[in-house]
């Protein structure tokens, strides 16, 4: 299995600059089946990740159905662009978010058929990495429309409305707040990792860090909302996993075969 790289880069009207991606292509060997579509944010990770590699390793064993990637580059204004669309948190971080969600969906997606010339995909996912998974998550949560399944790789669900030292408490968890808070229940399934070395951070001291706290209680606000592990959500706590791409990249087969595993 041989996979093509291509660098694109778009105009964005809405983000008023130039955006890069990368997109990875299999070969037309495998394109007499249905194709699949996974947007990636933070794609300027892609070395560090060895994507690349997970995905000709997991073609050459039969492990996942075609996929094109869409590896989305972030931009200097990463920290404004990435976040929840419907509220900045304390800092009024992710004030461009949603900006972002129709650079993406008004955007990036026509534009990605029409390179493709696919205007089906069998399965279309978003994921990402801290920030950049909150992202993903809100993005997809939000136009379950579009996108399938979501895979969020040590996501900042602390994203918060009020400073620690504001008289904060958990019902400030802006990610929690918008599961809560959105009267239907989204068509989406969800794959969310932590590292156990993540952080150190320990708010309320109860033993376990913020990144694992904050992800099991998105978990119970989606389990109140009517989904269910595992049909719906698959949670991965890798031991000794960090913050950083060494630790995505090894736990990126299991999101690939969970969310396009034949």
């Amino acid at each position: 299995m041989t996979i093509t790289e291509k660098n694109i880069t778009i105009n964005s009207a809405s983000l008023k600059r130039q955006v890069t991606c990368t997109l990875l292509i299999p070969d037309e060997d495998t394109l007499a089946e249905p194709l699949s579509l996974l947007l990636l944010n933070d794609g300027q990770e892609l070395e560090n990740l060895a994507l690349t590699q997970t995905l000709e390793y997991l073609y050459n064993y039969n492990k996942i159905k075609p996929i094109v990637v869409v590896a989305i580059h972030a931009g200097e204004d990463r920290l404004q662009e990435y976040g929840i669309a419907a509220k900045p948190d304390f800092k009024a971080r992710g004030a461009k978010a949603d900006i972002y969600t129709q650079f993406i969906i008004k955007e990036l997606l026509p534009y990605i058929k029409q390179e493709t010339g696919f205007t089906e995909f069998a399965t279309t996912a978003y994921a990402g990495f801290s920030l950049g998974g909150l992202s993903a998550f809100d993005i997809s949560w939000n136009n379950a429309n579009v996108f399938n399944k979501v895979g969020v790789f040590s996501g900042s669900f602390w994203w918060r409305s009020k400073d620690l030292t504001q008289g904060y408490t958990d019902n400030d968890r802006i990610a929690h707040t918008l599961v809560r808070g959105t009267t239907d229940k989204p068509n989406v399934k969800f794959w969310l990792q932590t590292g156990t070395k993540d952080e150190t951070s320990d708010r309320n001291k109860n033993g376990i860090i913020d990144a694992i706290d904050d992800t099991i209680d998105l978990i119970k606000e989606l389990e109140t909302k009517g989904y269910t592990r595992p049909a719906d959500i698959q949670y991965v706590e890798v031991v000794g996993g960090s913050h950083n791409t060494d630790t995505w990249g090894k736990a990126m087969g299991k999101f690939l075969c969970w969310a396009f595993g034949r």
